[in-house]
């Protein structure tokens, strides 16, 4: 067995891309490896800003052979008389093989001529000679450069090769035009603390030798270390260090050697907004705050660095670094004062010159359809005091043309929220102009408030609405305008509130003011733009019950129908029932009880559909004759069925829908298979019909809760 290494050495990558080649090459290098009958005992994939590799262990030194059995002609063109054809001798002689080595085997299509061959297995050295440079060559990124004047695309310029068998160079050679690069044993160190090569004697020992070098190559060891460095950085100065980690993840792909350096900044700074300071530090400068104690949100006057210097020039790196966030901090100051210099409603005649999108005009336009858009879902939530949503739906995008937010734009709301507070606006409107962009990413909270709520749906909607209607439908992974989690935002905000909202009806509404305001550009028909955002809303509901509720696909497709419009429609009209009725179907499956009423309802379900009974049909009284029954089973079956009606009559209580089915089973039974069973498809048209509707009027009470035809039986 031998070690494998491969070291591709670079000018410093962008940090992202660090991530993403490593976790390409984990999902193909045990591809390509199995593709070529080639097992490893384990794969290491190492990444730094200046170099990407591979250790792959236990790998054979060469394939396993291979036994291939190969197809021939017909036996009836192989052989005539006994005697083999010109047909048989050219196959053999084809696969390098004497005629007695053909073998006759059946096949669908009749009799063929076969051969077994053994193909002898590779040296695994020739084999990595052709893999390499596809791993390499093959990895995708943004912003790739051509390499000299040939045609190789990466990252960025390659500057070394490291190919080691064990203790052997395995020659590899990357050629773009008149550039060549070709490997060798000779990696190189740190830039500043081991500026010379590093010759690797065998593959084993790459870890240590470039360690050596004052290269710390595994990312995970690296990643540990600064969090490590920063927190025992900001207790020296009696704080705890914030650590994003968004943060985190990109500094570990900017340094090979990491050293946490504590800077200081004037205690004045503080009394700017701690998300201005924090946001400075962290997406301009790369430095970690440093708060004045765990869960507080008071910040201490200083920063952390991670160096990927000589830490004997720690200080004056971190006085660097003090001149530039010095700078920042007093822009940002400049910002502030400057900002709130004019109430936050100043800035709306400012939102005309901004463009939503060219087709669509002005931000300021966009802020008129929000507030239309609030005022549709205050109506349906019957809201009576609307001052603070109308006041947020206003001012919600005020900030945009600030200065603050100009610079900084990830602070849109936050700067809103504290801009409308020094405004003289109300609690309620502030905190409903933040709220309204939650959540802002997977793991952010929710709105909490009304008015941000509100504001946050009807701004969404807007943007779904508007976007779909140009005709600009995310495909694939592109989404610009974020509509997926636009969509998901939606309802996700509905279901943590238990907002009583009838979404179908909103999107109704809205697409028609759309239909009606940009009939000149609009591209679908309104129909189809309805369709298309039923259908995208829709999908986004499928997805967040089977991944975040953790719902069986089965009955999510119970509770959204397959095929079936009615189930979608009841989905957008009510999400909060198609909710509970997911969750609620699961719980009876963890509890075993749905499996009581499973057959029953689903046998009934199957026989009913031979029927013309409506799906709305659920009084047995008003189409079912009693006086065309002819068992007492079917009196009894009736009876059920009205006890049931009465009970379920104008509620939605599923737990005693079920079990008010599972105490229906008996009756069923006898029903079906008793001593006075019937014949459900009876010769009388009349008769027939009848029991078709007692079965229908069964399938509808259990239709409110799901479609049980599309439930897997477990």
């Amino acid at each position: 067995m031998a070690t494998f290494l491969l070291e591709v050495g670079t000018e410093e990558l962008p940090a992202s891309f660090v991530d993403e080649a490593l976790e390409q090459w984990r999902s193909r290098i045990p591809l390509a490896l199995k593709a070529h009958y080639l097992e490893a005992s384990a794969i290491e994939l190492y990444g730094t800003p200046r170099r990407l590799a591979v250790l792959i262990h236990g790998l054979p030194l060469h394939q396993p052979d291979q036994q291939e059995e190969i197809k021939g002609p017909p036996v009836q063109a192989a052989f005539k008389d006994g005697q083999p054809t010109k047909a048989a001798e050219g196959f053999a002689q084809k696969q390098g093989v004497p005629l007695s080595a053909l073998e006759i085997r059946p096949t669908e299509k009749g009799e063929f001529v076969f051969v077994r061959k053994t193909i002898a297995g590779q040296p695994t050295a020739e084999i990595l000679q052709r893999l390499v440079p596809e791993w390499i060559t093959g990895l995708q990124g943004k912003r790739f450069m051509v390499w000299g004047d040939g045609d190789l695309r990466f990252s960025r310029p390659i500057r070394w090769l490291v190919a080691l068998i064990d203790d052997a160079v395995l020659p590899i050679e990357l050629v773009s035009g008149s550039k060549t690069c070709i490997s060798d044993r000779h990696s190189w160190g740190h830039r500043v603390l081991h500026p010379q090569p590093v010759e690797l004697t065998h593959a084993e020992t790459y870890v240590n030798a470039i360690k050596a070098a004052f290269v710390d190559v595994d990312p995970v060891e690296r990643q540990k270390t600064i969090q490590r460095e920063v927190q025992a950085a900001a207790a020296s100065v009696d704080g705890v260090a914030l650590i994003s980690p968004n943060l985190l993840r990109e500094v570990t792909n900017l340094v090979e050697w990491a050293t946490a350096v504590v800077g200081k900044f004037e205690p004045e700074f503080l009394e700017l907004p701690p998300e201005v300071v924090i946001t400075e530090m962290e997406s301009h400068q790369r430095y970690f705050p440093v708060l004045k104690q765990a869960e507080s949100s008071q910040l201490l006057p200083y920063f952390i660095t991670i160096s990927n210097g000589d830490p004997a020039k720690s200080a004056i790196i971190a006085a660097g670094n003090e001149r530039v966030i010095r700078a920042r901090l007093s822009d940002g100051a400049f910002f502030f004062e400057a900002d709130r210099a004019v109430p936050l409603d100043h800035y709306l005649a400012k939102l005309e010159t901004v463009t939503f999108q060219e087709s669509l005009g002005s931000v300021r336009a966009k802020v008129a359809r929000i507030s239309q858009n609030a005022d549709r879902i205050t109506d349906q939530l019957r809201v009576s005091d609307r001052a603070d949503i109308q006041r947020a739906a206003l001012l919600c995008k005020a900030d945009l043309v600030t200065q603050m937010v100009g610079e900084f734009p990830e602070l849109q709301g936050v700067m809103g929220q504290n801009y409308a507070l020094t405004s003289g606006e109300s609690e309620a409107v502030a905190t409903a102009i933040f709220e309204h962009y939650l959540p802002r990413g997977a793991t952010d909270r929710l709105p909490q408030s009304l008015p941000g709520q509100v504001v946050g749906l009807a701004d969404r909607f807007d943007t779904l609405v508007s976007i779909f209607g140009l005709g600009m439908v995310p495909t694939g992974s592109s989404d610009p305008f974020a509509l997926r989690r636009a969509a998901t935002a939606i309802v996700n905000i509905v279901w943590s509130a238990n907002l009583a909202l009838n979404v179908r009806q909103l999107l109704q509404q809205i697409t028609t003011d759309f239909a009606t305001s940009f009939s000149a550009v609009m591209k679908p028909s309104l129909a189809t733009l309805q369709q298309q955002l039923v259908d995208f809303l829709l999908q986004r509901v499928r997805t967040l019950l089977l991944d975040d509720r953790q719902i069986d696909y089965d009955l999510v497709n119970a509770v959204l129908g397959e095929n079936d419009p009615e189930y979608a429609d009841r989905a957008l009209q009510d999400l909060l029932d198609v909710r509970d009725r997911a969750l609620f179907l699961q719980a009876r499956r963890d509890d075993g009880s749905l499996a009581t009423i499973y057959e029953t309802v689903n046998r009934a379900s199957r026989l009913a559909a031979q029927g013309s009974l409506e799906p709305h049909q659920l009084d047995p009284s008003a189409v079912i004759r009693r006086d065309l029954f002819q068992k007492a089973s079917e009196e009894a079956f009736y009876e059920a069925l009205c006890e049931l009606h009465r009970l379920m009559q104008g509620q939605q209580d599923y737990q005693k829908l079920v079990a008010t089915l599972g105490q229906m089973t008996p009756t069923l039974s006898r029903f079906f298979d008793g001593a006075d069973s019937v014949l459900v498809m009876d010769p009388d048209p009349a008769v027939k019909q009848n029991r078709l509707n007692l079965l229908g009027v069964l399938r509808n009470h259990a239709r409110t809760l799901a479609d049980f035809g599309a439930i897997v039986k477990s």
